[in-house]
């Protein structure tokens, strides 16, 4: 689904036919992202004539720009994962392009637990994906019927530790 160090981090599920990147989000975990969130939050904001004072109070609070959301994606959906950097493909002997399914390797809380699993059952977690690595979204019709009940006691523990 979305590791507990993304949790922290706005987020939605993915879409059949969606295509997604790998990101280095604010936490320091790598987790999918939609390219165009990316973009809007990346782009610059149109140039705009400001006054000198305007300039001086946006020097002291800056203005916030929305912070790009995690897409999360049940376990058992089906993705194609591209560019696989040749050191993976060597290691694992796959191509450059594969076809994968999301697994989460570990049911531990506070532990990275997202991955793929190839064709011949090698897996990888989503951390040792290059970051900007780009993953389409196949198939969700396979994907595990998600329990949200506990999905929403590890994002309440989460959030009470973070007090």
């Amino acid at each position: 689904m979305c590791d507990y160090s993304l949790m922290a981090v706005p987020n939605r599920l993915a879409r059949e036919g969606e295509d997604l990147v790998a990101h280095r989000f604010p936490t320091g975990s790598v987790g999918l992202a939609s390219p165009a969130d990316l973009r809007s939050a990346t782009e610059p904001h149109p140039i705009c004539r400001k006054s000198f004072w305007r300039r001086v109070a946006e020097f002291f609070d800056p203005p916030r720009t929305e912070p790009v959301p995690a897409v999360c994606i049940p376990p058992g959906a089906r993705l194609q994962l591209q560019d696989v950097p040749a050191r993976l493909q060597q290691e694992l002997g796959v191509g450059g392009v594969e076809e994968v399914t999301f697994t989460q390797i570990s049911a531990a809380v506070n532990s990275y637990r997202d991955a793929v699993r190839f064709r011949n059952g090698r897996e990888v977690r989503l951390q040792e994906l290059r970051e900007g690595q780009r993953v389409k979204v196949l198939d969700l019709s396979m994907a595990e019927e998600l329990d949200l009940v506990r999905l929403r006691e590890e994002r309440a523990e989460f959030a009470h530790r973070l007090r």
